[in-house]
């Protein structure tokens, strides 16, 4: 991939055959002169002849002389275009054929066609743009809520490159000092203040971590917050799948363990994404592919930001404590949102909707207060007294509160759509709680998390290696490998195999 820069690329920068119009970009020192040759300007002057920021009309034309299209070319000329180089871009009727044939007058005139993200790894290379708002241009192009452009814009813009910046300069400060230690080292002076070197090392760690712990909701709301629907079988799990997404994509049958797999469904709420899966029913059984389904269900649970825990109303109450007391124990309450949805109200009275919502408040009490097993879970880590309980109804909504931990229970009728606009309502608002402002830096990148993991491991070493009395130059040593880390993030230390991988997840006309 790339295998020379300073060639002129060219690649269709829309989808051809989508709307009305494609665009085809076109950019290097050449770009210009090979737009010539393809466009023929109706307006006086050439393309290579026009200003920059203008637009010049056209028409492409056949080699044997037969039109083509007409065509607007964007003139952007360098540095003030978005790769930094001289770019056009092409805008004709959003025919394959004309984008087509287009392309191939373009590469017959001298350009080729750009690899994935060509355009954009120019614009880094050309300094236009660092390595994480680089990456940064994928993630604004595939998000698909409020919440994901936004964080994806705000890294764009650079909102996050300039705390890594700051991070980083406020460390090499420090190394530069102690380096200059070493170069007089025979004088045993100490320019770096110890005092102030450990006061920098907690602000700075303290400052990776924060972000480090915003991986998991900045992932969540890019690729989908997980819901996960989990309950015993044939509590109507798969019919609640498909009256939240409005389509039949899971099977629903009274039969039971017919899921054997997680099934999964995008929906937007008010600007955020939400992904939820189906899961398995939760049952004792001796069949092997339900077990592995089962297992995959627990697993699910454990990784969901929400539960959506199914109950069902015309079940006994002895039957609805036994189900909820395989799903309670699953859920970590200083981390995880609940919701208890009690299915089938349509078919049973008020009174007994009534006594099942109190059953249910003191089973989660009681699991909560973790005293009712003995062998609960230890991902349950959350303790008060059930003193502290209580549970209050607001707009169909009943909410059990135990001192810092709380669940939502929701009557619902999933067949007949009833309490399900109450419960994407409730969705919404438990994610609106979470610290997901605009001025709240969210990382959303693996790549990322794993650069900033791997910086303060080293800076760990500086402060535990100060406490111990080591050498300048092996505490120096350290700090300029937190250094190497954070820079590696935006591109100030980088590796052509790192750049490739980057790129090619791009599109081939960004």
């Amino acid at each position: 991939m790339y295998t020379d820069n300073n060639d002129t690329i060219c690649a269709p920068a829309t989808v051809p055959g989508t709307g009305a119009i494609s665009v085809i970009r076109v950019s290097g020192e050449k770009a210009l002169e090979i737009a010539d040759k393809v466009v023929t300007c109706k307006t006086p002057g050439t393309v290579s002849s026009a200003k920059g920021y203008t637009i010049k009309f056209g028409t492409v034309s056949a080699a044997d002389g037969s039109p083509i299209d007409e065509v607007l070319v964007g003139i952007f000329r360098a540095p003030h275009s978005y790769t930094g180089e001289n770019s056009v871009e092409i805008s004709c009727h959003a025919s394959k054929y004309i984008v087509q044939q287009i392309m191939l007058l373009l590469m017959n005139a001298g350009a080729r066609a750009a690899e994935p993200g060509e355009f954009t790894r120019r614009a880094f290379l050309n300094g236009k743009m660092d390595l994480a708002q680089a990456e940064a241009v994928a993630d604004l192009i595939a998000a698909q809520s409020e919440g994901a452009h936004r964080i994806a814009y705000s890294q764009m813009k650079g909102g996050f490159s300039s705390e890594l910046k700051e991070m980083r300069s406020q460390l090499l400060d420090i190394v530069a000092l102690m380096e200059l230690e070493l170069d007089f080292s025979e004088e045993d002076v100490e320019f770096a203040d110890r005092s102030q070197l450990n006061a920098l090392l907690d602000k700075v760690t303290g400052h990776i971590s924060s972000l480090i712990d915003s991986f998991r909701l900045g992932n969540a709301i890019k690729n989908g917050v997980p819901v996960a629907i989990a309950g015993a079988t044939n509590t109507g799990k798969s019919t609640l799948l498909n009256a939240l997404l409005g389509e039949d994509r899971a099977i629903v049958s009274n039969i039971h363990g017919t899921t054997r797999d997680t099934i999964e469904g995008t929906m937007n709420i008010d600007g955020v994404l939400f992904r939820f899966i189906d899961t398995a029913g939760i049952r004792e059984t001796d069949e092997a592919i339900e077990k592995i389904g089962i297992e995959r269900t627990f697993r699910k649970i454990s990784e969901a930001d929400i539960i959506l825990g199914m109950a069902d109303a015309s079940r006994t109450p002895e039957q609805l404590e036994e189900e909820l007391n395989d799903l309670l124990p699953k859920i970590d309450y200083g981390r995880q949102k609940l919701v208890l949805l009690l299915n089938k109200c349509d078919v049973v009275t008020e009174e007994n909707i009534r006594n099942k919502i109190v059953l249910i408040k003191n089973l989660f009490v009681l699991y909560v207060d973790n005293k009712a097993n003995s062998d609960i879970t230890e991902k349950t880590t959350v303790h008060f007294p059930i003193s502290d309980a209580s549970l209050r109804e607001n707009s169909g909504i009943y909410t059990i509160t135990c001192g810092k931990a709380r669940a939502d229970i929701i009557p619902v009728s999933a067949k007949s759509q009833f309490g399900i606009p109450a419960l994407k309502s409730r969705i919404a608002s438990l994610q609106k709680d979470r610290p997901a402002d605009a001025d709240t830096t969210l990382i959303t990148n693996l790549r990322h998390v794993e650069a900033l993991s791997k910086a303060n491991e080293a800076l760990a070493r500086v402060k535990s290696g100060l406490a111990a009395g080591i050498p300048t130059d092996l505490a120096a040593q350290d700090i300029r490998e937190a250094i190497y880390h954070i820079g590696s993030i935006t591109g100030t230390i980088s590796e052509d195999e790192v750049l490739g991988v980057i790129f090619g997840r791009f599109c081939i006309g960004k």
